[in-house]
Order: C-alpha cells, then structure tokens, then sequence
C-alpha cells in the first residue's frame, strides 16, 4: 500500500499515546473509587464489570481513530484488473449468394442483424476490425475502438460479385489481428475472428484448411457463423430483360474446417451465434494489469463505523462515552 502524502501519518503517534492513557486509567480506577468509600465495602457498593467490557469500547473507538488518521494520508492500493485490450475481427461475406433470402431478409441482412449485437456486447476498450470478401478480400474498417465507425462500414455493406475467397479473407483477418502493436513491455494484445458466410470456395489462393491452420498458429480462434438454408436462390438479370434463378445452397464444411482447425466455434445458423460465448473465451485470454485505486473513503467509511459502534456499546454498558 503506498500513501498520497505519507508525513500525515505521524498523527498515528496520537493512537499508542492514548492506548497508554486508556491502560493508565485502568490501572488507577481502584485508587480513584477508594476516595469515596473504603475498600472493603466497594464490592458490595457496585458491580465490577468484565475486563473485556471495560477494554472493548475505547479500542473500538482508537482503531476508528486510526483508521481516519490512515486516510488522511490518501492510501492507495493495488488491485489487478482485466486488460481491456484486444481485438476482435469481423470478417463478412459479400459474395453473390448473400443476396438470397432465406435469412431474412437477406442473408447479408441477418449478417448485419448479427454483427449488431456483437457490437452492443462488446467489451469496453476492445478493437473491432472489418473484412469484407467476394472474389477477394480486403478490410474496410481497421481496428478501431469508434464501434460508429464500425456501424457505418456494416451499414454500407452490399452484395456483389459472385465469388468467395473464403480462405483469403480469414488470413487476412487474422493478419490484419496480427498487425496490432502492443503497449511497450506487453505481449501481442489476444484477438479472435468471426466470419459470416454462406460458405463455398470458389475464389484465391488460400484453402480454409490452411487459412485455420494460419489462425490456429497465430493463437487466433476463428469462430464461424453460417447464414441461409439449402433453398438459397438468388436471381440474375440477362440481357433482353430476363432473369435468371441461381440455386446457392449454404455449405458449411467449409466454416466448419475453419472452425475446427484454428479451435474456434462453429454455428450452424446465424441466430445462435454467441458473442457472450466468443468474448468470454477471449476474456480468458486477455490477462489483468495492476491498478492503483485510492482507498480513502473506505478507510474513513470503516473508521466511522468503529467509532460509532465503541460508542454504543460504551453507552449501553456504561451510560457514557469511552
């Protein structure tokens, strides 16, 4: 514990000063009743109390005292508390098939649903980063703790090409993690990835068994969430003013490769995904720092109550004060 302005704390010579008072009076009372009548005839004259009882109540009173002393001189103590330091990485599919509309109302619409409440969930002081991906991926929103600006990149989101760089876009996610510098001394801040997908590799270089693996070596979980049914259709316009029905059924093997390689979760629809479940795992990996907390209101607070109760019961036993 260390003190705010510690030469207040000579004042605590006041409390052994008054315990030798207290002790001195003790000792005296015999000699001070015998003035009044003669020794022999006191024990019948009065009850002599318990020595606890007599003791209780000014030592009670002194340790309020003391403790007011204490907190004249600002403690400070040190408690550990959790980091709020790390990042999460939303990595969202943009591709063709999300305009379907077997998630209502579309599958990038349930997407966006999702993220929002990961959003409200969110631990204080985290980073969130955006990846989106069609045919290729790229990050629209650098880690960040402005969760506005996040909103807005969701919010903008649409669909567009037809292909999904699935595997990219999840190493990409975990290099943009990556790529977040600690604070001097520490280690890399912990991060875990969330892709929302219809699943399906079509697109890039980078498998989903190796973009987990990537993952699973960065210390990087990947939890995948996948969004539609096997129903999924999505309509083309063609030249000549017709359109044209495209079957995109949801295929989750791959997220659940992703999933099971880099050791995060996987859910089979997009309204069970669990952010309290993601960010208490990542929790566990934040770690804690210490923190120094100024205590003077609890040392004052217990001193006022030791105070209080020596001088109850001083005066339920006694009828006066210690």
């Amino acid at each position: 514990m260390r003190f705010e302005a510690p030469v207040l704390l000579v004042f605590l010579l006041v409390v052994p000063a008054a315990v030798a008072g207290v002790v001195w009076l003790e000792r005296h009372r015999s000699d001070r009743a015998s003035a009044w009548a003669p020794a022999g005839l006191l024990e019948n004259m009065v009850t002599q109390p318990p020595t606890w009882r007599r003791y209780l109540p000014p030592a009670l009173l002194l340790a309020g005292v003391t403790l007011l002393l204490v907190g004249f001189a600002r403690p400070q103590a040190t408690v550990h508390q959790k980091r709020q330091d790390a990042t999460v990485v939303l990595v969202v599919d943009e591709s063709g098939s999300m305009a379907a509309h077997d998630a209502p109302p579309t599958r990038l619409g349930a997407v966006k649903a999702a993220v929002g409440k990961f959003l409200e969930r969110l631990p204080k002081g985290y980073r969130v980063a955006v990846v989106s991906f069609t045919d290729h991926a790229a990050v629209v929103q650098p880690p960040t703790r402005d969760l506005d600006a996040v909103r807005a990149v969701i919010a903008r989101a649409k669909t567009g090409e037809q292909g999904t760089a699935l595997g990219e876009a999840v190493a990409r996610g975990v290099h943009v993690a990556l790529k977040v510098k600690p604070k001097p001394g520490e280690k890399q801040p912990p991060a875990v990835a969330v892709v929302f997908s219809d699943g399906g590799q079509t697109a890039g270089r980078v498998t989903p068994q190796q973009a987990g693996q990537f993952a699973r070596q960065s210390r990087i979980p990947v939890s995948a969430v996948s969004v539609g049914t096997r129903d999924g259709v999505v309509q083309q316009k063609l030249r000549g003013g017709f359109t044209e029905r495209i079957q995109v059924p949801v295929q989750p093997g791959s997220l659940q490769t992703i999933a099971r390689a880099s050791g995060g979760r996987f859910y089979p629809h997009v309204i069970d995904a669990d952010p309290a479940g993601i960010y208490q795992e990542l929790g566990s990996r934040v770690g804690t720092e210490p923190k120094r907390v100024e205590v003077t209101a609890a040392a004052a607070a217990g001193g006022l109550v030791f105070m209080l109760a020596g001088g109850l019961l001083s005066g339920a036993w006694f009828r006066r004060m210690p």
